[in-house]
């Protein structure tokens, strides 16, 4: 048995997730998709005759299910998503006196997490609100959401793209065990479809709006049902251009600036998927593999993984790497067919669905990865 740590101290001790009330099917984004495609072919024959514009090719569900995994998404507007004539979902401003629609999600899911960790609002004293678009630069969204749910401390935004979810959990570790926090809240309201390009054949498929919610606490003040003590948590950064969006307030002033700037392919969602494919997921098993072997953990010890949600066929590879084979029924759950890819809320929501049934000792590796390249892993065992 491997020497517990003083991270083993802090606990997982409660989780939620809120789920939006809208679902667009695959079928659905392939009907607006392609009949968006036979207007702007219609309207641009010339130019995409002479070649000085390309033709847009259609899609299809079985193309989005063998290439995803994915079969529908969850989403908090649906209106204009599937309007050819405006591919985007409409969300209407908002007043100052009502809540953000990230801190909406986020309060959501929070109360089921305190549910979950038998906590109330007023016993968080830390809240970090992470993900992978922002609403706003400021105030800090999850300064909105500790006033709206009544928390006490204090609370600050923060962002890694995809790895979110696992570095908010190791900044309130260690906000938890210097002192600075004693309960804390970590919430990951993932808005992304309005940052989705529904014109683009490639990726108009690929994401999905939700909200998750972690309480992360000390054992001894822990009095949740399932309690997961964290063991170990290892974070890795490396620079990479193959996942990124330029889109800022930086946009606005460009010289010479014209709306159809903004509709851009870079100011959305833009990946070199086999580049991604071959450079990360190394770095992902690489980082796993060394952490259990650090730890002293057999991987035949590890009962579930928890991994991050982006495609069926990087889960696949990912488990058939650590694994050594392929994985059986419920070690490594996937939540992609009916969320898609919700960014940093992924490996949560598997965890969330997936960790009842587990027995006290029972160990599992929650990872996340993506742009940046970052890859978060946290070693947790059921108490």
């Amino acid at each position: 048995m491997p020497k517990l740590f003083k991270e083993t101290q802090v606990v997982i001790s409660g989780t939620g997730v809120f789920t939006p009330p809208g679902v667009v099917t695959n079928e659905e984004l392939v009907e607006a998709h392609n009949a968006y495609a036979v207007k702007f072919n219609s309207e641009n024959a010339k130019a995409i005759e002479s070649g000085e514009v390309e033709e847009i090719q259609p899609s299809s569900s079985e193309f989005i299910e063998k290439a995803s995994g994915i079969k529908r998404r969850h989403v908090m507007f649906k209106e204009g998503i599937l309007d050819i004539d405006r591919m985007m979902p409409i969300i209407h401003q908002r007043s100052l006196d009502e809540l953000s629609v990230c801190a909406e999600m986020a309060v959501n899911a929070a109360h089921e997490a305190f549910a979950r960790a038998n906590k109330k609002p007023e016993e968080i004293d830390l809240v970090i609100c992470g993900s992978s678009t922002t609403q706003r630069p400021w105030p800090a969204v999850a300064v909105e959401i500790q006033q709206a749910l009544g928390c006490s401390g204090y609370a600050f935004d923060m962002s890694v793209a995809c790895s979110t979810a696992t570095f908010g959990i190791s900044i309130a570790m260690d906000a938890i065990l210097s002192g600075t926090a004693t309960c804390a809240l970590i919430v990951n309201p993932e808005l992304v479809t309005p940052q989705v390009n529904f014109r683009d054949r490639d990726s108009h498929f690929i994401f999905g709006d939700v909200a998750t919610a972690v309480i992360v606490e000390k054992a001894e003040t822990a009095s949740g049902a399932h309690q997961f003590r964290v063991l170990d948590r290892t974070l890795k950064t490396s620079f990479s251009n193959n996942i990124r969006t330029d889109f800022s307030y930086i946009t606005r002033v460009e010289p010479d600036l014209t709306l159809e700037r903004f509709f851009e392919q870079d100011q959305w969602f833009v990946q070199h998927g086999r580049k991604v494919f071959k450079e990360l997921l190394p770095m992902v098993t690489t980082l796993v593999k060394k952490q259990l072997e650090d730890k002293g953990v057999k991987i035949s010890e590890i009962k579930r993984l928890w991994l991050h949600q982006a495609n069926i066929n990087m889960n696949l590879f990912a488990t058939q790497k650590l694994l050594g084979r392929k994985a059986q029924a419920g070690e490594a759950p996937i939540v992609l067919d009916e969320y898609a890819n919700t960014a940093s809320a992924g490996s949560i929501i598997a965890f969330h669905k997936f960790h009842e049934d587990l027995s006290s000792g029972d160990k599992g590796i929650i990872c996340s990865f993506g742009a940046g390249y970052s890859v978060g892993s946290l070693l947790v065992e059921k108490v």
